[in-house]
């Protein structure tokens, strides 16, 4: 089992900066990929950033250029460190991570962070 810890989350004006970490504890051996989510009030849950235990990365094209993920292997954390935050930037960031076992990909989510930008 894996459990997934969110922190960072607040209030932050718009053009401000704010980062993200999630620490993952558990049967953690095999994570192959951590990653984000985020959802907006009345909309769908959509991926934001990821990153692979190679260090490939993923990043959604409403964030690039703003936002930067990262990941230290040791501590088992994923970082999202984002800046020139906009309104649109509003809502609630989960953290993912996603293990294989027994040759199967499996995910496992956080409770969410909320991130409000706002003046």
């Amino acid at each position: 089992q894996v459990q997934l810890v969110e922190s960072g989350g607040g209030l932050v004006q718009p053009g401000g900066s704010l980062s993200l970490s999630c620490v993952a504890s558990g049967t953690i051996f095999n994570i192959t990929d951590m990653g984000w989510y985020r959802q907006a009030p009345g909309k769908q849950r959509e991926p934001v950033a990821s990153i692979r235990n190679t260090g490939y990365t993923y990043l959604a094209d409403s964030v690039k250029g703003r936002f930067t993920i990262s990941r230290d292997n040791a501590k088992n954390t994923v970082y999202l460190d984002m800046n020139k935050l906009e309104p649109q930037d509003t809502a609630v960031y989960y953290c993912n991570a996603v293990l294989l076992i027994s040759n199967r990909l499996h995910n496992y989510w956080g409770q969410g962070t909320p991130v409000t930008v706002s003046s």
